[in-house]
Parts: C-alpha cells; structure tokens; sequence
C-alpha cells in the first residue's frame, strides 16, 4: 500500500500544528522541508514527534562527503526516519552518507519535479531527462540509497530499465485530477501513483492548502485504495 507523506510546507509552528492535530491518527509520515526548518529548526521535528508522527527531512544535502556525511549523523541525532540528499552530489558523497552508523534512511533526489527537459540541457545539448533520472538513480542505488525521489512519470522506466536493482520509490508531485500544478510540471495523480504500486507519494497543497485537510487526505487516500494493485486486482 502507497503511505502519504504530507509536506508540512508552513511557515509558522502553529499553522504546523493545527495540520498535525487534524492529522493524527490518519497521517503518519510528514515532511519538514527548507521553509519549516529554516524557521523553526528542532522544534518543528520535535513537534512532529510530540504528535505521534515520523519525520521526512527534506533538505536536500548537497555538499563535499565529510559535510554530508556529519549533517546525516547530526539528523539522526534529531531523531527523523529518512533525510533527503542530492544525488548529483556523485557516488563518493553518497558512499560517505551511507557508512554513517546509525543513520536515518537515506532518500536520494534525481531531477526536482519541476524541471523539464529543455531544464537540464544547460549541461549537455543532447541530455535527456529519462536517461538522467536513470543514470542518478542507478548510481545512487548501489552506493547505498534507500529509496529513489523522482516524479511518478519515471517510475515505471527505472522499474524496467533497472529490474534488478529492486528499488524503493519516494513521488512528489501527486496532485489529484483537476488539483492546480502550480510551481510542478511532471506530476501524477494519487490513483495513477497508487496503481504503480510507489512506496511513498509527498503530498502539500492538496491537503494542507484545502479548507479540510482531513477530509482531502480521506479523500485521497480512498482514490489510492481503490487504485491499489490488490484492488484492481479483486475486480
């Protein structure tokens, strides 16, 4: 079953908060990204943890490995289950992420969401965006990631090009039919994203954004049972 991870992208902790308490019991797993930890730091982690919930922190290391490698040690000490770094950071960043013991899961970033081909061609004329997040993702993966972030339109092409490698899929940018894109491109609906079987879907605005976020994250959640693989396949 696909899990939710709500992006708690606020800038206050009682805007934080008021997510958190109609959440609970229904979201397990949240986001804090660049804007809450900016802001607010360790007490927007701890806040999370006071209600019960498990910490994605979203920061998107991207740094020389002995940087990484102590700014993964010290997320761990803040207690969170995964952290986010770039993959573009190469393969000796990522194996110096990885050997940190004990250490949160280790997500690594192919190409942001709202980027799109002619994007990436500032590095090469002939770049091209499936064969990137491919190359990213197998690089990451044998240097000891542990889950891949890319937008839900890749999955299916990593899960073919890259069969053996097994991979575990992290997804933002899901966005229910007829949801505004706003500042993303390639983007997925929960439905399509739980049909492909992804292991966890980053969703923000739809949830928190509408005037019941309690109600759109049921709302969601029932599109994505309903299009889960052991559903389509009880039809």
């Amino acid at each position: 079953m696909t899990t939710i991870i709500v992006a708690l992208d606020v800038d206050t902790i009682l805007k934080e908060e008021e997510l958190l308490k109609a959440l609970k019991g229904t979201i397990t797993y949240y986001k804090v990204g660049l804007r809450l930890f900016t802001a607010h730091g360790k007490r927007a982690v701890d806040l999370v943890h006071h209600y019960g919930g498990k910490v994605f922190l979203d920061l998107k290391f991207l740094d020389i490995p002995q940087t990484v490698a102590h700014a993964v040690h010290e997320s761990h000490r803040l207690g969170v289950e995964a952290v986010s770094l770039h993959l573009w950071g190469g393969a000796d960043m990522i194996k110096a992420a990885a050997l940190v013991q004990p250490r949160p899961k280790l997500w690594g970033v192919t190409v942001l969401t709202h980027m799109q081909a002619s994007d990436i061609r500032v590095f090469h004329q002939s770049a091209r965006l499936p064969t990137m997040v491919k190359n990213l993702a197998k690089m990451g993966w044998v240097h000891g990631i542990d889950g891949i972030i890319c937008s839900g339109q890749e999955v299916a092409h990593l899960r073919k090009k890259l069969a053996h490698l097994d991979m575990r899929f992290i997804v933002p940018g899901i966005r229910p039919a007829g949801a505004r894109k706003y500042d993303q491109r390639r983007t997925m609906t929960p439905g399509d994203a739980a049909a492909l079987g992804i292991d966890y879907v980053v969703i923000g605005r739809p949830i928190t954004m509408a005037p019941e976020p309690l109600k759109a994250a049921h709302d969601i959640l029932r599109e994505m049972v309903d299009a889960s693989p052991s559903a389509l396949e009880a039809t």
